[in-house]
């Protein structure tokens, strides 16, 4: 299923433009469950000024989604309609550290954060070790694990408008609460400054090699999923309650609870992203059922539905 092409208009009306502008291109590949259908418009501005140009010049009414490495959402089969914005890190994937500060661009991963940090001797990172992400998804989604959060660590991020214009907000603007931030969903984050602590660096490693480990002993990382898949409700273990409801294993089309770690879902193969969220709303279901208790997504979804494309290409 394909989406008018639009790119010579937004060409035509951009003549500065120096990022890279394609048609109905294919997301799965860029997904870690490699399902999914394609954008209307992928775009992959060529540094923060050719993204604010673009952002400035884009038509309002167009929706806008922002995507890292693909590793906490599901892209459904219908695809995305209007603008799919990637930031390579080639452009926005620069980390270093300067005294206690940290500065990242938004694509560099967090793990390689976590890295540069320990290689400056600055611990209270070492949580962004065992996170498969992207630090525009970390402040997204204010993303958190073996007991620690971006909150702590952030002293302040930058972001562009969809007029152009580029903020700067403060740890306490970004307003985090659990795996999520109070920041203007239409803002895309292009860097973060980070603090850390001065700390001995076998002190530091040491941490960095538990949190690698924990992942592999207890998530299903080689296999194609997207992380935990539901949030913690309070006072509660996501997958406690998945697997008080029966679901270890439970399977759907191509995809399936993970046996290892009941809070992921995984790709068998050949799975569709209907397969996989009609998946995870069974899951919702049987433990609402269960336990009384409704589970929230923690993975993003964007795009239609294959049947919902179908209907408004007609």
């Amino acid at each position: 299923m394909s989406f008018p092409d639009i790119t010579s208009d937004l060409k035509a009306a951009m003549p500065e433009l120096r990022g890279r502008l394609l048609a109905n291109e294919s997301l799965a590949p860029l997904t870690w469950f490699r399902v999914g259908g394609p954008a209307q418009v992928l775009f992959t501005p060529a540094d923060a000024d050719d993204l604010a140009y673009f952002l400035k010049h884009l038509p309002l009414e167009l929706p806008i989604h922002v995507i890292g490495v693909g590793s906490n959402m599901i892209v459904r089969d219908g695809g995305v309609s209007g603008v799919v914005i990637r930031l390579a890190p080639r452009a926005f994937g620069e980390a270093k550290a300067e005294g206690d500060i940290v500065t990242a661009g938004t694509a560099a991963l967090d793990k390689r954060v976590a890295e540069v940090a320990a290689a400056a001797n600055l611990a209270g990172l070492e949580f962004l070790f065992g996170i498969p992400g992207t630090i525009g998804g970390a402040l997204r989604m204010n993303a958190g694990a073996n007991g620690g959060e971006t909150k702590d660590i952030l002293i302040e991020a930058t972001a562009i408008d969809r007029q152009g214009e580029t903020h700067h907000f403060t740890n306490a603007d970004m307003k985090f609460t659990y795996r999520a931030s109070g920041a203007d969903p239409a803002l895309i984050f292009t860097g973060a400054r980070f603090r850390g602590m001065p700390s001995a660096p076998e002190a530091i490693r040491a941490r960095m090699a538990e949190v690698q480990a924990h992942r592999e002993t207890a998530q299903p990382i080689r296999e194609k999923t997207g992380g935990s898949t539901f949030k913690n409700p309070p006072g509660h273990s996501a997958w406690k309650l998945v697997d008080a409801a029966g679901c270890r294993g439970l399977k759907i089309g191509g995809a399936q609870v993970s046996e290892m770690h009941c809070n992921f879902l995984i790709n068998t193969g050949s799975a569709t992203a209907e397969d996989i969220e009609t998946l995870g709303e069974t899951v919702r279901e049987r433990v609402k059922a269960n336990s009384g208790i409704e589970l929230q997504w923690e993975i993003k979804r964007i795009g239609i539905k294959a049947s919902e494309s179908a209907r408004l290409l007609k």
